[in-house]
């Protein structure tokens, strides 16, 4: 049985994280892709030091650590510097990711999900089988990122801004889910995907 490889995305705080906890609750392999992006940027790692090198230490902690406000005030106001910063960072997330992926082929698994927040933005989408995209309604993002981010509402605004418009997932998407309602709700949509990837990947 070929593995049955789903992306899933969205904007910035729509629930990406919480439907990916939903998803593996079944016993899908899952992968936070932003976690590998902070493994590639590790203190003392070439990517850090690539970061540094392009953006000065005036990014960096007091620990030497990344100063990932410092660093966000710079690239979300910048699309050049965002560009630069994502030159770096991607590729090895993209080689994680495969790695990954090969392993859990080898491991004989029939479905595995990674989370990618820029996947379309990337091109990534074509790496993929299926894409699922979360969803929520533009108020509810803004208020999402100013409650967990602490951000005001004008640079949550900019950070939505940076990605592409929900409305553009959702078009190009396979499975959408609406997290705009209850947890309730939003499990519900996503144990719909799972029987339907888990459906497909039989039939694979």
């Amino acid at each position: 049985m070929a593995l049955l490889r789903a992306a899933l995305t969205g904007g910035i705080a729509t629930g990406k994280s919480y439907v990916r906890v939903r998803l593996a609750s079944h016993g899908i392999p899952t992968l936070d892709s932003d976690v590998l992006a902070r493994e590639a940027v590790a203190p003392e790692s070439p990517g850090l030091a690539a970061v540094v090198a392009r953006f000065g230490a005036g990014i960096l902690a007091a620990d030497g650590s990344l100063d990932r406000r410092a660093l966000g005030a710079i690239v979300f106001a910048d699309a050049r510097a965002r560009a630069d910063l994502e030159a770096i960072v991607h590729p090895r997330v993209r080689d994680a990711t495969t790695a990954w992926l090969e392993r859990l082929t080898t491991a004989g698994e029939s479905v595995a999900v990674v989370d990618i927040p820029l996947l379309y933005e990337t091109g990534r989408d074509r790496d993929f089988d299926r894409v699922i995209v979360t969803s929520c309604p533009r108020s509810q993002q803004v208020a999402r990122v100013v409650e967990r981010d602490g951000l005001s509402p004008a640079d949550a605004e900019a950070r939505i801004e940076a990605q592409l418009a929900t409305e553009d997932k959702v078009r190009r998407a396979d499975y959408v889910i609406d997290t705009g309602g209850t947890f309730g709700d939003t499990n519900r949509q996503t144990d719909r995907v799972v029987e339907r990837l888990l459906t497909e990947a039989a039939r694979r």
